[in-house]
């Protein structure tokens, strides 16, 4: 066992909320609460987690289950577990090995990993590090020009699905950012960034690593013609000049062959405009309460979406994922899989691969004992019956 894995392992990081402090220890306080915060008063962002509390369970006692099943398939791809390694940007900034760590752990446990835009590492790096599905999450920036030739890049590499992110035709206002500088640390002066210093110089490890990284890397992904790869900038700004419409999903189906998943679908009539679109699956998401603070969170939003499907296309959820009774509340109430963010961002960010590795194990012990408590013999086995849902869901 090495180093960082001994530093995750029991009885140190029992659940995933063990790793937040050593996370919070390891890293500035700036990337930290990048990671940790959401928008405004971060209302949705609680309710997310908070949420699961209000559906129950209905056990069956007494049943003998010689295996659990946890394979499933979304998209057509065979995964070994029902959760995804969500998109999360600047994850070089939580540990240098970033998105290629954490794709790497994602292939080791037999589960898609969905690389985001504002990535740190190439997508061809990325694609190379994991054994299993890669799917490219998209965001317009830098223009459509841009945007043509990274889908290119990812059809190229061998990505095996395209995920288009809808709710962000500009950032939220993440307060915790504003606070700690977050904005001039990335992209301000010299001048700008001296206040915010002295909470990077009191991480000295994670400095060294940074340092040792190569510094503030840029967008490799988002290469402007005729100018290169886009420097890392305010988001704020790239995000507002890169709304994604359904016309421009339009064009982007002409661009993709291959499924595309819409995320960000919090409403029936964004399910069924999606599956206009030619969606082959979309995710119900509040993008982790870090846009628009006060809608409702992305469990309570399921089963409108799933009504308004009617079982045309797959369903996955994101947003307050923490155990597998999470997991398995999500799959009962009639998603296919989960997408998992900061599960496992807390992971990386305390320990790099070793931490993400130690979080998939944690999903997956934690899920395979409920469905025996459950009395359920396979993820697939698990339906309404299973749950108590409150009566004004419906």
């Amino acid at each position: 066992m090495t180093r960082a894995s001994r530093s995750v392992a029991s009885p140190r990081v029992v659940c995933i909320e063990d790793f937040r402090p050593i996370a919070r220890r390891r890293i500035p306080k700036s990337v930290f609460d990048y990671l940790d915060g959401g928008a405004e008063g971060e209302v949705t962002l609680r309710e997310n987690c908070r949420v699961f509390n209000d559906v129950t369970f209905r056990p069956r006692h007494a049943v003998a289950i010689a295996e659990c099943g946890l394979c499933t398939t979304v998209l057509g791809f065979s995964l070994s577990l029902p959760f995804l390694l969500a998109p999360v940007g600047y994850s070089r900034l939580m540990h240098p090995g970033g998105e290629v760590a954490a794709a790497r752990a994602a292939g080791k446990a037999g589960t898609p990993y969905i690389l985001s835009t504002i990535s740190g590492h190439k997508l061809e790096d990325v694609r190379r590090a994991s054994s299993g599905p890669v799917f490219y999450q998209l965001y317009l920036m830098g223009g459509r020009g841009a945007a043509e030739a990274s889908i290119e890049r990812a059809r190229a590499a061998g990505f095996n699905a395209l995920v288009v992110t809808i709710d962000t035709p500009v950032a939220g206002i993440r307060e915790r950012d504003y606070r700690n500088g977050m904005k001039e640390l990335v992209s301000g002066s010299v001048f700008e960034k001296i206040p915010y210093l002295p909470q990077l110089l009191s991480r000295p490890g994670w400095l060294a690593s940074y340092l040792l990284d190569g510094g503030l890397p840029g967008l490799p992904n988002v290469v402007i013609p005729g100018k290169g790869p886009m420097p890392l900038v305010d988001i704020n700004a790239a995000l507002a000049e890169s709304a994604v419409t359904w016309a421009d999903l339009r064009w982007i189906r002409d661009l993709w062959k291959g499924p595309i998943v819409v995320k960000g679908v919090l409403t029936a009539d964004d399910a069924r405009r999606s599956m206009d679109e030619g969606a082959a699956a979309i995710s119900v998401s509040n993008h982790g309460g870090r846009q628009l603070d006060g809608v409702p969170a992305s469990l309570r939003a399921l089963p409108e979406v799933v009504k308004a499907v009617n079982g045309q296309i797959e369903i996955l959820m994101d947003g307050g994922i923490r155990r597998g009774t999470d997991v398995a509340k999500a799959l009962c109430m009639g998603a296919r899989g989960v997408l998992c963010g900061r599960a496992y961002a807390y992971g990386l960010a305390a320990a790099g691969e070793a931490g993400v590795d130690r979080a998939i194990q944690i999903l997956r012990t934690d899920l395979e004992r409920t469905l025996r408590l459950l009395g359920c013999p396979s993820v697939n086995a698990l339906d309404r019956s299973y749950v108590n849902v409150p009566k004004d869901w419906d």
